[in-house]
């Protein structure tokens, strides 16, 4: 029989708390959320900003967790098996810190400017041909998110993925001391966080803060492409990494690029990986997603994995809701091609998605339609860059823009007027003007940051079309 994920006791001593309320369950999961417990869960009642985790104590219970680990400042009038403690994150962050310390696992941590979670979830994909593999839940980059993640990694875990964020010098530093990985990998540094930072280099800098958590031993992957390679290396040789694999399609790339072929739903590629030809398909389209794919199989590299079986899996992989996602429906006339990319957006991602869409083959969509909100964070230079993405969609083909958002307003008007689909100051002044316009033939993706409120525009859509008597295929 398998062991628990942790025993009542486990969990108290590794939280320096004490116990309250009869019971000495074992543990299946860690949660912070009593809309997803699980039965035998422990719940962690953590305070935010806007809610105290305190008040769902009960509703946790009633859901199935076994036990709760909350502040020792509460009434203690709760009914169920607790764990007192001074503080509900800190907690959690020992627990999590006990995990990895008892953890045999070989460790991968992810950061950059763009593409963590997709690289994650790849590399969840690939080093599942060679072992078990723990990972990130969505996107649980943060500091509360990367010791919860910590707290479910079993014991017994091959392997563990980590993706860690920032929007702030200094924030890195304690997640990558948490998680200690054995491989780390930077995807890229590009112009995000601006009303944050003064200059790339600076996000640079934040990015590199990686390596002060990387294990003696261990290994920095880092992009050979990127303007900021020199630098980041720089930084890596100071912070005593001994191994340094470099991926990309420069001609120095330890992981290098040799053939890219696109056929508007996946890409085949030709790669050497450590010396070694391979050939293998990325399951979703888009180049951004073929770059990190040699990021991913250096990691493999480094981890000791299966190369080649990994490689295979990628075949199957597929872009997150949010992250580029593709749904098509079958109407009247045609099919309508919808690519959800409403998660987040900076200058880079908004290339690479632009340059994705251009990738859908004229063929089977005939009109590709952008609808595009604010990049925000952007600082001082946030007209600017909204303007300038003028170049790549057109360089992408796109045929009709819809744009939201104050600083989207900037591309909206640099935009000829035969490819101004509809201009609105939020999202949800967008959409009767997008409903309309949809037609059988269209390749139609979403994108903006968070804050701008895009998901609702693709499940707007996504009804439309269902009302329309559309079918998902």
């Amino acid at each position: 029989m398998s062991k628990p994920l942790w025993t009542f006791k486990e969990a108290l001593v590794a939280t320096d708390g004490y116990d309250a309320g009869n019971g000495d369950p074992d543990l299946t999961s860690v949660s912070i959320d009593s809309r997803t417990v699980e039965t035998g869960a422990l719940f962690v009642a953590i305070r935010g900003d806007n809610l105290d985790g305190h008040a769902y104590v009960a509703k946790a219970f009633e859901a199935g967790a076994a036990a709760a680990l909350v502040s020792e400042d509460i009434e203690p009038k709760i009914d169920g098996v607790l764990i007192r403690v001074p503080d509900t994150l800190e907690a959690l962050n020992q627990l999590g810190a006990a995990a990895r310390e008892r953890s045999s696992a070989r460790v991968i941590a992810v950061t950059g400017s763009v593409g963590k979670t997709g690289t994650k979830e790849a590399l969840r994909l690939a080093l599942g041909a060679s072992g078990t593999v723990h990972a990130s839940e969505k996107s649980y980059n943060n500091h509360w998110g990367v010791p919860l993640t910590l707290a479910n990694f079993a014991r017994d875990n091959d392997f563990g993925v980590f993706e860690v964020g920032m929007n702030h010098p200094g924030e890195i530093i304690p997640l990558t001391k948490l998680v200690r990985p054995h491989v780390a990998i930077i995807t890229t540094v590009a112009s995000v966080h601006l009303e944050f930072f003064a200059t790339e280099e600076q996000i640079a800098k934040a990015k590199a803060e990686i390596f002060s958590g990387l294990e003696p031993g261990g290994t920095a992957i880092l992009n050979r492409d990127n303007p900021h390679f020199e630098f980041l290396k720089k930084c890596a040789s100071d912070s005593g990494v001994e191994h340094i694999i470099t991926f990309g399609s420069h001609h120095e790339a330890d992981a290098k690029l040799e053939s890219l072929t696109p056929d508007g739903n996946a890409s085949d590629v030709g790669a050497i990986i450590a010396g070694e030809k391979i050939s293998y398909r990325v399951g979703a389209p888009g180049r951004h997603l073929v770059m990190n794919s040699l990021a991913v199989l250096a990691a493999l590299h480094a981890s000791g994995a299966d190369i080649q079986a990994g490689a295979k899996a990628l075949g199957t992989y597929h872009a997150q809701a949010g992250r580029g996602a593709r749904l098509q429906f079958e109407i009247e006339d045609g099919r309508v091609l919808l690519i959800d990319e409403s998660y987040n957006a900076n200058p880079a991602s908004m290339l690479a998605a632009l340059e994705s869409l251009g990738e859908t083959p004229r063929a089977q969509f005939t009109r590709r339609i952008a609808v595009l909100g604010d990049m925000l964070e952007m600082g001082n230079t946030s007209f600017q860059l909204h303007g300038e993405l003028a170049q790549p969609v057109d360089a992408a083909g796109v045929d009709v823009v819809f744009a939201c958002g104050p600083h989207m307003r900037a591309l909206y008007d640099a935009l000829p007027e035969s490819r101004r689909g509809a201009y609105a100051g939020n999202s949800k002044g967008l959409e009767d003007a997008l409903l309309d316009a949809v037609q059988a033939g269209d390749a139609i993706m979403i994108k903006g940051s968070l804050g701008s409120a895009m998901g609702p525009l693709v499940e707007a859509l996504r009804k439309h079309l269902q009302q329309l008597g559309a079918q998902p295929v």
